[in-house]
């Protein structure tokens, strides 16, 4: 019996959690840095993740009961232009070295995708790790991060408020408060569950606190989660209803004048600090953060909340996908003029080309249609283009989680 021959795939239960993380242990070896640069400086960080197998979805390949390759599928929820979608979050992927290239991987996201649609969960966001490998399998970059230095010099001066911050530990119910309402007007950002919350958590400092506005009917308005190291203040995230509590919070951050040297971040929006800031000569740098990929197109497309303009637009596109035979062929999209969408099976010549990839970053508006066609990923003609622009929103994806 060759080696390959022995290797079975099955579920990994909770009485695998040891060579689960071993597993992980040894692969984390690897991406030391990747993982230091995603968390905090200054601080020892665990090469063990301890996911919460009764709750999540996990696969591995066993040779006899020695556990040599898995991934974890958590079960989330993503908004996606005020629509609540079910998402599979891809996490703990990993293989021994010495059972590479054997496709192993590849059946494991295969078997994971045909499970994720068998659940619902439509789409499917991941931390990449390497962002050629998962291209290659159909997820695509949907997601930016911000990080930000400014000195203490550059600080804003204070603006007047009718509210007040108080600091206040960091599981105060306050802040899920203001995140539960951030996020149902947040494009494509998470709908904590508490599986959510603890992953959001576990990488943070002792040390963390957090400081909530209030408005002057003392309702929470937004908050700033920070500390405190070496002279330098430490945004971990900060979320905000309204521009008050905006100002609020940065009068809060600039009281640290003569305690601080410098207030370093991360923001997951699309608006440069610097033009906000008084002083913008700061420094910024934009890198991707999070992908994504579409789990079933047909499912996706019929719960997708296109933009309503008052006629019907027909489209007959081919489309592409690695994985997921389900979502290869040629379709026709019926968007109807309320924006209720339907992908259905057809023949003939399509009049728009792409892959998973593209439909994706396209539908979640990371990257728009004219942009997708100027660079070839969408082949199509600009009468299509247009309609496509026409149909789609136009919002930035915010996601601030990590698991």
């Amino acid at each position: 019996m060759s080696r390959l021959d022995r290797l079975k795939m099955r579920t990994v239960e909770p009485k695998h959690l040891q060579q689960f993380n071993e597993l992980l242990r040894y692969v984390f070896q690897v991406t030391n840095n990747e993982l230091q640069q995603v968390g905090w400086e200054d601080r020892e960080i665990a090469l063990a993740k301890l996911p919460v197998l009764q709750q999540a979805d996990v696969l591995g390949w066993f040779d006899g009961e020695k556990l040599i390759s898995q991934l974890a599928v958590y079960p989330f929820r993503v908004n996606i232009f005020g629509e609540i979608f079910e998402m599979g979050g891809l996490t703990g992927v990993g293989t021994y070295p010495e059972y590479a290239n054997m496709g192993l991987m590849y059946k494991l996201m295969k078997q994971a995708l045909e499970d994720m649609r068998q659940r619902k969960q439509t789409i499917s966001y991941l931390f990449p790790y390497s962002f050629p490998f998962y291209r290659r399998r159909g997820w695509e970059i949907i997601s930016d991060k911000m990080t930000f230095e400014v000195r203490d010099v550059q600080l804003p001066k204070q603006k007047k408020v009718s509210g007040y911050v108080d600091r206040l530990p960091i599981d105060h119910q306050d802040i899920r408060t203001v995140y539960n309402r951030f996020s149902s007007l947040q494009h494509a950002a998470m709908i904590r569950n508490e599986l959510a919350w603890d992953e959001y958590w576990r990488w943070d400092l002792d040390e963390l606190t957090a400081a909530v506005y209030y408005d002057i009917s003392q309702n929470p308005q937004g908050y700033l989660l920070y500390w405190i190291s070496k002279d330098v203040l430490h945004f971990k995230e900060m979320v905000y209803l309204n521009q008050e509590a905006r100002n609020g919070l940065w009068n809060f951050v600039s009281a640290h004048f003569s305690m601080v040297s410098r207030v370093v971040g991360n923001v997951y929006t699309d608006e440069p600090l610097a033009f906000w800031l008084d002083d913008g000569d700061i420094k910024e740098t934009i890198s991707p953060y999070y992908m994504a990929r579409i789990v079933d197109a047909k499912q996706f497309i019929s719960q997708y909340p296109f933009r309503a303009i008052g006629i019907d637009t027909r489209l007959k596109i081919q489309l592409d996908d690695p994985m997921a035979e389900w979502n290869k062929g040629t379709f026709s999209l019926h968007v109807s003029a309320e924006g209720k969408g339907e992908l259905s099976q057809s023949e003939g010549h399509p009049e728009a080309v792409l892959d998973i990839q593209t439909l994706t970053t396209m539908l979640l508006s990371y990257k728009r249609p004219t942009y997708l066609a100027m660079i070839g990923r969408l082949k199509t003609d600009k009468k299509v283009v247009e309609q496509l622009e026409n149909i789609i929103e136009r919002d930035t994806p915010y996601f601030s989680d990590y698991f």
